[in-house]
């Protein structure tokens, strides 16, 4: 039984950003027509700390793969080893035999599954003459997430806010140079906010909310990505009253997600979210409907997107020979 083994530099190779939509796209449509079996992921973290790691796992019927990838973070002394804070790892089985047919590292995986899940929702639930990015964060996330949306709306300006304001000054910087758009740091969030029409939210969720209602004007969109348990948070719960709540998987978002602090706290109840973007993608409900609407889209993000990504990234490896082989049956 052979099994590849790909490294971060192997996978960067093949990461294709129009292609990793296209594939998030399709698996959010397997999703919500029925075809994925996807159980709730698994935590385990150290008492009284933010290490440890998160498990998600699924199975594609239509691709034929089982994925389990395993994403740690909270290792402040990671660093001082050679090693990241958080580390991530994808491991694909085929679905007939069982047999593992490839361990990938998962850094770039989880990073542009993540960002095309942002740019998805831009695409079809922001108005079409939205041209003006508030992006709450600013570290590697925010920076794949402007790159994505750069391939589905033609954006002019981008107004940046984080906690920390060396970071913002690094992000300005950078990106400026690399897109050639109009981005400004802003002293608050509230002055990014006020200015965009589509929202993106990156931070690590710890600290409360940070987004607020006031703030936000109609027509908005918000892509909410960094609220990816149940204690953490980015969006003050009167946001959701009257907006078009919009999930990637309305069962995990209503335990981990922005939607789960909205629904437990009685803002707005369960019957009140609009769909899944899957139903969206699908035609089964239409998107935005008008440009007063305020949209929320809440990623907690799926196995899913994890499977069809690696399964993409597995074929390319065997074409282009990719990767160590190694048959762990001898």
């Amino acid at each position: 039984m052979d099994t590849i083994l790909l490294n971060k530099s192997d996978v960067g190779s093949l990461i294709d950003l129009d292609k990793v939509q296209e594939a998030v796209e399709d698996g959010y449509r397997s999703f919500s027509s029925g075809k994925v079996v996807q159980p709730d992921f698994m935590n385990i973290v150290k008492p009284g700390t933010h290490t440890g790691f998160d498990f998600k796992g699924g199975l594609d019927l239509g691709g034929g793969f089982i994925s389990i990838k395993s994403s740690s973070g909270g290792y402040p002394d990671n660093p001082k080893l050679g090693l990241p804070t958080g580390l991530n790892m994808v491991y694909l089985y085929e679905a007939d035999t069982s047999a593992l047919k490839c361990i990938m590292d998962g850094t770039w995986i989880t990073g542009c599954r993540t960002a095309a899940a942002g740019a998805i929702s831009v695409k079809y639930l922001a108005r079409e003459n939205a041209d003006k990015i508030a992006m709450i964060g600013a570290g590697n996330q925010a920076r794949r997430q402007l790159r994505a949306i750069l391939r589905v709306r033609d954006i002019k300006e981008v107004y940046v806010w984080s906690y920390t304001k060396e970071s913002v000054e690094q992000y300005c910087k950078e990106m400026s140079e690399e897109t050639g758009l109009s981005i400004k740091a802003c002293e608050s969030a509230k002055e990014a906010v006020e200015q965009a029409d589509i929202i993106v939210t990156t931070t690590r969720g710890r600290k409360g909310p940070v987004v607020k209602r006031e703030w936000v004007k109609p027509g908005t969109h918000i892509a909410a990505i960094g609220s990816d348990m149940p204690d953490k948070q980015e969006l003050d719960t009167d946001l959701f009253p009257g907006a078009k709540v919009v999930d990637d998987s309305i069962a995990f978002c209503l335990k981990n997600g922005e939607t789960h602090h909205a629904v437990e706290e009685g803002v707005i109840p369960e019957s009140a979210i609009y769909g899944e973007i899957g139903e969206i993608l699908l035609g089964e409900k239409p998107g935005r409907e008008n440009d007063e609407e305020i949209t929320i889209f809440d990623t907690v993000g799926m196995a899913i997107q994890d499977n069809v990504m690696a399964s993409a990234i597995y074929k390319q490896a065997l074409e282009k020979g990719l990767g160590i082989t190694f048959d762990f049956l001898k």
